[in-house]
């Protein structure tokens, strides 16, 4: 009895066409990459979103803000032109001196980490290390860029207050086209993006003409020029 129930009772087999499916050795791995792909396109694009669309920001608001200053305690538009020449070469020569510098202590780094890495494995690494010139030239093209919208947009007006309207026009249509280009390559919405970097602009120009129609006030500074 006791034979015949062993012998009735099925023995569980694993096929060998199920159980041994060979499993793709890279795909679990593949699908942990798929899930940071987005993330991973974001970092890189962060590299050289920071030297174009922010410095071209940063040359715009630059640029913009110190001429509405001048114009506040100047009606002279040779004076809002050269203080905004003088600015844009200032801020271009500043914008890319701190980039050099920065990339280039980040070179250092990645080059003594690279080495530390090449004792300890005995595998040389070609990785492409960071560039500090090419760093310093974007940043400081970028900013010129930025900057010479509101410069050309005020160049050409005689009347004082047509000229700070248009430079303040012209440079809100660019703040809001920077804010949201900015937003679209990092991933967010673009009416946030504009909106944050507009209002952010407008501050700007605002203090620095608030604080020169101020200054012109208190101490009688007032240039005028026929030009």
């Amino acid at each position: 009895m006791s034979f015949r129930m062993n012998s009735v009772v099925p023995t569980t087999t694993r096929s060998p066409e199920i159980s041994e499916i060979p499993t793709p050795p890279n795909q679990n791995k593949d699908l942990e990459l798929g899930k940071s792909d987005d993330t991973i396109d974001y970092m890189q694009r962060a590299q050289w979103l920071r030297a174009s669309v922010l410095g071209a920001n940063d040359g715009l608001v630059s640029v913009a803000s110190l001429m509405v200053g001048v114009g506040a305690a100047s009606s002279a538009a040779k004076a809002m032109l050269v203080s905004g020449l003088a600015g844009l070469v200032a801020g271009a020569c500043s914008m890319a001196i701190g980039e050099f510098v920065s990339v280039y202590a980040q070179y250092d780094i990645e080059k003594t980490l690279i080495k530390q890495g090449e004792a300890t494995d005995g595998e040389e690494n070609k990785e492409p290390l960071a560039n500090p010139l090419l760093a310093a030239g974007a940043s400081a093209l970028a900013f010129s860029i930025g900057g010479l919208l509101p410069l050309l947009a005020g160049a050409f007006v005689k009347s004082w207050g047509v000229r700070l309207g248009v430079v303040c026009g012209v440079s809100s249509l660019a703040l809001v086209a920077f804010g949201a280009i900015g937003a679209l390559l990092g991933g967010a919405k673009p009416y946030k993006g504009a909106l944050r970097v507009l209002i952010g602009g407008w501050l700007a120009m605002l203090v620095t003409y608030g604080i020169l129609k101020v200054f012109s006030l208190l101490f009688h500074v007032n240039i005028s020029s026929s030009g």
